[in-house]
């Protein structure tokens, strides 16, 4: 049967990236990214509301977003979702993330006029947890 776990979003980052090298010495960053959604209401008035998506980014693809991204930056990110649980006081609980697999820098310098577009290939990595 079919599967699609495709996630695509625009959106500015919450935080710098923070990136770490997992026991197998491969590298991952993770960074928070808001999505925010506005719309006028019935009485013309603007709402707005913010969605924010915990991003992690292995590999290559981290170490771009680890060098030149931080707060603020406007990016294009395309990966999948991805649940992980944990264990707090003996109770099991989840999140969610996406994991990246392409990411497009969206702001642009005066002087610059071209986009960069940064793209992980599927790796070993997808089968190992990582604890945190």
């Amino acid at each position: 049967m079919p599967a699609l776990n495709r996630v695509q979003l625009i959106g500015r980052l919450g935080k710098d990236p923070e990136g770490r090298f997992i026991p197998t010495g491969k590298q991952v960053t993770h960074f928070s990214l808001a999505v925010t959604n506005r719309w006028k209401s019935k009485d013309g008035e603007t709402k707005e509301y913010t969605e924010w998506i915990n991003i992690e980014a292995w590999g290559r693809l981290g170490e771009v977003c680890q060098e030149y991204l931080k707060k603020g930056s406007l990016v294009y990110l395309e990966g999948r979702l991805k649940t992980d649980k944990y264990e707090d006081q003996g109770e099991n609980k989840y999140y969610s993330k996406v994991v990246a697999l392409q990411m497009q820098m969206l702001d642009r310098k005066p002087t610059e006029g071209l986009m960069v577009t940064i793209e992980e290939d599927p790796a070993e990595y997808e089968a190992e947890p990582v604890s945190e």
